[in-house]
């Protein structure tokens, strides 16, 4: 009894022991399986990583951009407003002088005010605006239709110190107002004299107007004309003249390109390394309708009817109202933040077109610049139609040159091969009717991927050993138990059988991480392909669209071969004289 007692209390203690060395097991086995899938997971992950690092990158750099251009965009529309008060603060007091220069010229005409009230009234601007040109011109005026010459004189002599240029244009339009040619001649001449054809004053603009509205009579037409003749013949004869005049023309037509709308080849712009290229090429071929209708606006428009004094009244406002130079910093401010508005925060691009656009706000420029400015920035400029008509026909050949250098260096950006850059898949498409081609690549890569992917996820060399070899072991715990080696023959029963279970489990994790796999990257080929389709859809309609709208050039080419420059000169008077156009 005694023996059987202890055989039974060793059993009992035996078999405890296995039970804890299986519960181990068990345990070890299931943080096995953890650290495995973890690795699994590893792997996996890290493939995954790498495929979107490359997008995040650019989903980040696109976020930044469009932060960056709203914080523009709000600076620019505070510092606008800014702009204007200091404007107003500074010379607001300006505006008034301006504004009462044709209040006393249609007064007069009127006879309702008294000359008393006029002599008070421009005194009054004198003492408030010290420094400013047309006070004393105002003051002069006023001397002069109250029949006060000597009063007269001296006020103009200051307004003639103040600033000469402007007093002269002043008193030639003043003068052509009330009839009296031979004096409007004489303040025209006196003010042409005073100009260099390289260095003109940008008022010069004001005798462009009176000469192209027609107003300032044939014998100042006689002068004026023949000023401008030789202004053009010394400027042609220097070296490079054509070359820049092409280069100038160039930068005021590139001017009207309007940006690209944002909601259009929505694939194009986020899976095509060439969009950039693109957009441009687009916004280049979109200019020559728009260069058409701005062209055919000028020219289409009727010539004023109103009498001679309301077209006199309509040019001597612009002399008036237009900024003084010491506005001009504020007032290229103010153009600079208005382009940040209009391109939606772009300051890169409002820099480029501010280049372009500050020679309409120099003090002085040459003659052709001039030409340029009153053509295509009339606003700056502050150009009349009948003078964008006179520049633009007087010009003619110089556009032609420039509009046709556009042209072709747009049509040099064409790119062959358009990118396709859709995660990891990067291929080319000359016009998007390679679908099936790009497809079977894209399926190939995909297919390589996913068996890259899945040649990682295979059962380690341990868990293939576990298999046989836990069966071996397992055997060789049966034979010891049949040779009365229970305990060793026991434990080695249960390592067989943990084996053998561990085996099957990494087997089954295995397939499922496989399966996983497998589904992720159909699901890649199915989305992906889906993309592919549609950006080479796009590649379709852009390319389509950009050779419609390539093909417009041809209708601005043909309407600049129409204008006859002389129809323009011809229409001012009945003088035989005309601008010789180089």
């Amino acid at each position: 009894m005694s023996d059987y007692a202890i055989s039974y209390a060793n059993l009992t203690a035996i078999e405890n022991s296995l039970s804890t060395i299986n519960s181990n097991l068990n345990v070890l086995n299931g943080n096995l399986e953890v650290v495995d899938h973890h690795v699994d997971n590893v792997d996996t992950n890290v493939m995954i990583v790498q495929n979107e690092v490359s997008a995040l990158a650019r989903d980040f750099h696109n976020f930044v951009q469009i932060q960056m251009r709203a914080n523009a965009l709000s600076k620019a529309q505070q510092r606008i407003i800014q702009i204007r008060q200091e404007l107003e603060k500074k010379f607001g007091h300006y505006d008034i002088v301006r504004r009462t220069t044709t209040g006393i010229l249609q007064a007069d005409d009127l006879g309702i005010v008294k000359k008393s009230t006029i002599t008070n009234a421009t005194e009054e601007l004198m003492i408030s605006t010290p420094g400013y040109w047309l006070a004393p011109c105002l003051v002069a005026l006023a001397a002069w239709i109250n029949n006060q010459p000597e009063l007269a004189e001296r006020a103009l002599k200051e307004g003639i110190r103040r600033n000469d240029e402007k007093t002269s244009l002043f008193f030639a339009l003043i003068c052509r107002r009330a009839d009296r040619k031979s004096a409007a001649l004489k303040w025209t001449q006196r003010y042409l004299a005073n100009q260099d054809e390289e260095n003109l004053d940008r008022k010069t603009i004001i005798i462009l107007d009176a000469f192209a509205s027609g107003l300032l009579g044939a014998d100042t037409e006689g002068v004026v004309s023949k000023q401008m003749s030789e202004w053009l013949d010394r400027l042609s004869e220097k070296p490079g003249f054509v070359e820049q005049q092409t280069k100038q023309w160039s930068d005021a037509i590139s001017l009207k390109k309007k940006p690209l709308v944002s909601d259009g080849y929505t694939y194009l712009r986020k899976y095509s390394k060439t969009w950039p290229v693109l957009q441009e090429i687009m916004e280049g071929a979109m200019l020559h309708a728009e260069l058409l209708d701005y062209f055919t606006a000028i020219l289409d428009q009727e010539d004023s009817t109103d009498s001679l004094k309301a077209q006199l009244d309509e040019i001597l406002n612009s002399l008036v109202t237009d900024f003084d130079d010491e506005e001009i910093p504020l007032r290229k401010e103010e153009k600079f933040n208005q382009f940040v508005i209009d391109f939606d925060g772009d300051e890169d691009r409002a820099h480029k077109n501010m280049a372009i656009e500050q020679t309409a706000f120099e003090e002085h420029k040459d003659f052709t610049q001039l030409l340029t400015d009153a053509a295509m920035k009339p606003e700056s400029s502050h150009a009349s139609v009948s003078t964008q008509k006179f520049a633009l026909a007087l010009s003619k050949d110089w556009v032609s040159n420039a509009y046709n250098d556009i042209v072709a260096q747009n049509r040099m950006k064409i790119p062959h091969e358009i990118e396709i850059n859709v995660d990891t898949f990067n291929d080319k498409t000359v016009d998007g009717k390679n679908e099936n081609e790009v497809i079977s690549r894209f399926n190939a890569l995909i297919d390589k991927e996913k068996a890259n992917a899945l040649s990682g996820v295979v059962l380690s060399g341990f868990a293939k050993f576990c298999l046989w070899g836990g069966a071996v072991i397992g055997i060789i715990g049966i034979i010891m138990l049949i040779t009365r080696m229970v305990l060793l023959g026991l434990v080695a029963i249960v390592a067989g059988i943990g084996m053998i279970i561990n085996h099957f489990s990494k087997k089954k994790k295995i397939e499922q991480n496989r399966q996983e796999i497998s589904d992720r990257f159909e699901d890649k080929r199915r989305k992906g392909a889906q993309i592919v389709r549609a950006l080479l859809a796009e590649v379709v309609d852009f390319r389509a669209e950009f050779a419609e709208k390539d093909g417009e050039s041809q209708k601005v080419v043909d309407f600049l071969e129409q204008i006859a420059p002389e129809q323009y000169v011809k229409k001012l008077s009945d003088s035989s004289r005309r601008i010789k156009i180089q």
